[in-house]
């Protein structure tokens, strides 16, 4: 009876060292952001997965406020959609570098880009000292399957102010491959874009 019960005790131990192991992931990159360890951020972080997620998120959020701007023919919206990419991809290699990822998660939002807090925005960075910080991820951590964990920064913040980053395990390490940006910082972004955008769409118009 004993022999039978220690296997499901046995696969129980091995699971939630399986799902622990992340969250050590998670405290060695946040020593590391602590710490400003450009080397570990950059043997750590999947850089060319990030630059796409933030694309993606950035050429979303600007094309929601082209769709939502009545003013704009659909023929100019889909030359700003275009340009928007361009300008997306050029923002996310400025954006994903070790020293702005660090930049980014020190305290949820990237000083050394010129984006202005929005009023009463106030992020939180990543943060683990102690056992209570971390026993708080561990209880918000997602698992995705046995590769992929979702863990939001800071845990008990609201949701538009959580910056949501996505561990994936590669061999036997996690790295971070993404991280979903608050909404006053994607927000942000996609305005610093759209201006950049209006001052092309007055310039076209001028030519014409």
């Amino acid at each position: 009876m004993k022999r039978w019960l220690a296997i499901p005790l046995t696969l129980a131990l091995a699971w939630l060292l399986f799902t622990l192991s992340p969250l050590w992931a998670l405290y060695k990159l946040a020593d590391a952001v602590r710490h400003h360890d450009a080397a570990y951020v950059e043997t750590h972080v999947n850089l060319r997965t990030l630059r796409l997620s933030l694309v993606r998120q950035i050429v979303l959020a600007v094309r929601e406020a082209l769709d939502a701007d009545p003013n704009i023919e659909p023929k100019d919206r889909q030359r700003l959609n275009d340009l928007s990419y361009g300008l997306a991809l050029a923002l996310a290699e400025t954006l994903v570098t070790p020293d702005t990822v660090i930049d980014m998660l020190d305290d949820g939002w990237p000083e050394k880009l010129d984006l202005k807090r929005p009023p009463g925005a106030h992020p939180v960075g990543l943060n683990m000292q102690g056992f209570q910080r971390v026993a708080t991820y561990y209880a918000a951590a997602e698992m995705r399957g046995f590769r992929a964990v979702v863990i939001p920064i800071p845990p008990e913040a609201p949701r538009s102010e959580r910056t949501r980053i996505r561990l994936r395990l590669r061999g036997f390490t996690w790295r971070l491959a993404e991280i979903e940006m608050a909404d006053a910082l994607r927000g942000e972004v996609a305005a610093k874009i759209g201006r950049v955008l209006a001052k092309a769409r007055i310039g076209a118009g001028g030519d014409r």
